[in-house]
């Protein structure tokens, strides 16, 4: 098979990793360089570990904390720690939430992993493993990956590393590291990769040079905004954007590219791994599992009557509707979209499933279908009727598989893609005061988006414009920064990391409270909503890892007191 990440089958067993932090396997495996590769395709098979409740896709932390997504399922109660995140009450989110305790578990079983598989190529030469340097990046590839994880929904994280012994991880503090350390820490790993990795792997799923150029930039661009304790960005630091120009530089002059539609981005089978997809978690089915490695943290968004979660907000399908081709930053959530009367980018209707119109391109119409199991709602008084595309599958795909009460499917889930990198160097430029050059970064995108119809050519309300200075807008540096945010949030949308952007502008309070008064209106439970500043930018350190940890661990700034 294709994809590297069914042959942890045969390995996972083997691995001790979720006991605590750091188990060695002792007794189960040698040091010879088959296991070595073994254990890194256990490490790569923890970074897609994917559950229903703890989805890979990041929806449940990036989408419904923002203001993308609603919860979504049968009602408040349904999925209610999603529900405590999709409100900010104070109240009902508490430190001993089980999603976030799970999280944080199952991450760093996933870095174990990796560490064990660091230690085991650490034990091997040059001379006995002819590639093992390049199996060092990787693993530090996807060391810093789920540190970036972590790190972004908790901020204060330990960095662990295969150097630490089971004793100094059980020491290790939260805090040990101050958060521009943790930062260094990550890009430190990503900085390895993308001077030992090759700029082309033989098998795919495996990290490549590109991809590890990619995340430095990403990671960079995290870094580059300063935050004090109390979670203000104090400071765009200009060294770092640059580095973020840089490493983005590098992606843009490699094969990679823009997929020609937007749609290929988000479809099984022959258009996975295209030349927009630098790193994507590899799903699998017909694998000798029971149901094979499939998305299941995606099972519950997809439209069916045991899911329907993660459904797109109002807000967001507003965001689509253009005026005289281009957004309409300061009217767009005044009055909801309306079909008959409003022009819209063409991506809404790559990413949000609409009634009465075809599904995921096919014929067959977003409406209750009970033969292929397909509701447009299951309370929709209360979370309205659009659903989420990009992560799901035509219903009568073979690549929809059924399991259980829900319906998972084997498309990859795409980590980095290349779009996202024009984004990074076009955020960097405009904070550099180099906004003129982030112009054709961003018409590059919009001239994609309007090229890409072929697959939804029902649409007649289609209607985007590329940005022209002088023309039709006035290019400043504030006028560009509020394009390159809108731009990320079209592109990006519903791919869970909205939230994580919010929080790295320092805009967080500001654009959910404004959310949230809107929203009060036609949806009751949003009464109770409000997001407090220098709290909810990051969940609380959960109960039970400070307790383990025996005190070591200390709680995040607004969830102390």
């Amino acid at each position: 098979m294709k994809k590297i990440f069914l042959a942890f089958l045969s390995v996972a067993s083997l691995c001790t990793s979720c006991d605590f932090l750091d188990q060695p396997a002792y007794g189960v495996l040698g040091e010879d360089n088959t296991d070595a590769e073994k254990l890194c395709l256990a490490a790569y098979a923890g970074v897609g570990n994917d559950e229903i409740n703890r989805p890979i896709s990041f929806w449940g932390y990036g989408n419904v904390r923002a203001d993308d997504a609603y919860k979504g399922g049968n009602d408040i109660n349904d999925g209610e720690w999603l529900h405590y995140f999709e409100i900010c009450s104070s109240s009902l989110i508490n430190e001993g939430n089980w999603y976030d305790d799970g999280w944080w578990y199952n991450n760093y079983c996933t870095i174990s992993r990796i560490n064990l598989a660091l230690r085991a190529l650490n034990e091997q030469t040059d001379e006995t493993m002819e590639n093992r340097t390049t199996r060092i990046a990787e693993m530090r590839f996807l060391r810093a990956h789920i540190h970036f994880v972590l790190k972004v929904v908790f901020k204060h994280i330990p960095y662990i590393t295969e150097n630490m012994t089971t004793d100094d991880i059980s020491k290790e503090s939260n805090r040990a590291l101050s958060s521009d350390e943790v930062w260094q820490k990550i890009i430190d790993d990503l900085e390895f990769a993308y001077n030992n990795l090759p700029a082309q792997q033989d098998e795919v799923g495996r990290a490549n040079k590109y991809a590890a150029a990619a995340y430095c930039a990403k990671a960079y661009l995290y870094k580059a905004y300063r935050q004090d304790e109390m979670n203000n960005v104090t400071e765009i630091n200009k060294e770092e954007l640059e580095k973020v120009v840089f490493y983005a530089d590098e992606v843009i002059n490699s094969p990679y590219e823009l997929e020609p539609d937007f749609a290929n981005n988000f479809l099984p089978g022959e258009y996975e791994n295209g030349k927009e997809s630098l790193f994507a978690i590899q799903y699998s089915r017909e694998d000798g599992t029971t149901w094979g490695r499939l998305n299941k943290g995606c099972a519950l968004t997809s439209p069916t009557p045991g899911g329907d979660f993660n459904k797109p907000s109002q807000s967001l399908v507003n965001a689509f509707i253009t005026k005289n081709g281009l957004p309409d930053f300061e009217g767009y959530n005044k009055a909801d979209y309306n079909e008959a009367t409003d022009k819209v980018d063409p991506r809404l209707f790559h990413t949000v499933a609409i009634p009465g119109k075809p599904y995921k391109y096919t014929e067959v119409l977003f409406e209750n279908n009970d033969a292929l199991q397909i509701t447009i709602g299951r309370n929709v008084g209360l979370y309205g009727s659009y659903s989420s595309l990009k992560e799901n599958v035509d219903p009568q795909s073979e690549y929809r598989v059924k399991t259980g009460p829900w319906f998972a499917n084997s498309k990859n889930w795409i980590i980095l893609r290349y779009s996202d990198v024009l984004l990074f160097k076009a955020e960097a430029l405009v904070e550099l005061d180099r906004q003129d050059e982030a112009l054709p970064i961003i018409n590059e995108l919009r001239s994609r988006a309007k090229a890409s119809m072929g697959r939804i050519s029902w649409v007649t309300n289609a209607d985007i414009a590329l940005y022209e200075n002088g023309k039709n807008c006035t290019w400043t540096k504030e006028y560009a920064r509020e394009a390159v945010r809108w731009e990320r949030r079209l592109e990006m949308a519903m791919e869970g990391f909205r939230f994580f952007d919010l929080v790295r502008w320092g805009i967080a309070d500001e654009v959910m409270n404004n959310y949230y008064a809107k929203e009060k209106a036609a949806h009751s439970y949003y009464n109770a909503a409000e997001f407090v500043k220098n709290k909810f930018e990051y969940a609380p350190i959960p109960t039970k890892q400070i307790n383990f940890s025996k005190g070591a661990y200390q709680q995040n700034y607004g969830w102390d007191r």
